[in-house]
């Protein structure tokens, strides 16, 4: 019996010894993970805490930056108060690939959560670049390179009536030749589109032959309203055999879509050897002489059903619309004693 009893004592001994490390790891895990809830805590407030900037700052985060120099760019501009702070939370997050480069507005007061959704999303300053109805590519590339937001050089000039004109939100140093070549894709995704549901029995047979008669209405009317109605004249001209007698081809012809800065002469009108004179070309002028819109490229498709054969200017900026040739001179008649008037 003596000799079981030293086993007993040891057996003791060690049974404490290993509960005693059992609630030394017990303690130990709940210190550090109360110490990581704490931190947890400590971290998502300060990441929603509202930042420092007391107004709306302008940031440009350049291609290729990293989540480092991000970060510190947004300290260095004063919208955040630590860099590390959103590195640690971007790291957490496993965002640190989808903070995109771009010009931001950032709101007075935001937080880094609220950066770094805005970052994240990508939402950058877009900036309007306008293109009207009726410019020719010549035009357009000139609206291209005024603009201050824009970059690079056109490397690619375009074919004349192949964009399409609208106004389209850029970010700032988007290379022109990229506005340029989103113009064109865009007026092909157009044609695309409205091509299979043009009307039947129309005077051309192309896309392409769509876009110079579309270029000829945009360039007769500056009105919306009288597109469909301008459309249908040409369209029942051509049906009969008849000449499109567009004064906007003429100038075409004489200045390559330039402003005339006056009346065409009669020695224009009667210039037979401009291929633009529709006084005297059968059919369409050999190309577009604009680029024309999306309404005027739906309308010479889908033109209304009328009977007018003639139009001119009415005085209002519209014009007057005709059945008759009679009809048409009396029209005539009235513009040009509105014009005596104004004289």
């Amino acid at each position: 019996m003596s000799d079981q009893k030293p086993e007993k004592k040891t057996g003791g001994l060690l049974g404490r010894i290993l509960l005693g490390l059992l609630l030394l790891i017990v303690i130990g895990v709940i210190v550090v993970a109360g110490a990581a809830w704490f931190s947890w805590q400590w971290l998502q407030d300060e990441v929603a805490d509202a930042g420092p900037a007391e107004t709306e700052t302008i940031v440009t985060l350049p291609r290729g930056a990293g989540l480092i120099a991000i970060a510190n760019q947004l300290e260095r501009e004063g919208v955040i108060e630590d860099a590390r702070i959103f590195r640690i939370w971007v790291t957490i997050d496993g965002g640190d690939r989808d903070l995109q480069a771009g010009e931001y507005a950032i709101p007075a007061r935001s937080s880094i959560l609220d950066i770094y959704e805005q970052l994240r999303e990508g939402e950058t300053l877009s900036y309007p670049v306008t293109v009207p109805e009726g410019r020719t590519s010549a035009m357009i590339v000139r609206i291209l390179n005024d603009s201050e937001v824009l970059t690079g050089e056109i490397t690619n000039m375009p074919e004349e009536g192949t964009l399409l004109p609208e106004t389209y939100f850029v970010q700032r140093g988007t290379p022109r030749q990229a506005v340029l070549d989103r113009m064109r894709a865009d007026q092909q995704a157009l044609i695309d589109q409205l091509w299979p549901g043009r009307a039947a029995d129309l005077p051309f047979d192309t896309p392409e032959e769509a876009i110079i008669l579309a270029s000829v209405v945009e360039k007769e009317t500056g009105v919306a309203d009288e597109r469909p109605l301008v459309a249908s004249v040409f369209v029942n001209r051509l049906r009969r055999g008849m000449r499109l007698e567009s004064d906007p081809t003429i100038i075409y012809g004489i200045t390559g879509g330039e402003p005339l800065g006056r009346g065409i002469r009669r020695s224009e009108l009667d210039n037979a050897d401009n291929p633009y004179n529709t006084y005297f070309v059968n059919g369409l002028p050999p190309t577009p002489i604009a680029n024309p819109g999306r309404d005027a490229i739906a309308a010479v498709l889908n033109p209304p059903d009328t009977d007018y054969l003639f139009f001119v200017a009415d005085g209002t900026g519209g014009h007057a619309f005709a059945e008759t040739y009679r009809q048409h001179q009396r029209n005539v008649a009235n513009w040009r004693r509105i014009e005596r008037e104004r004289r």
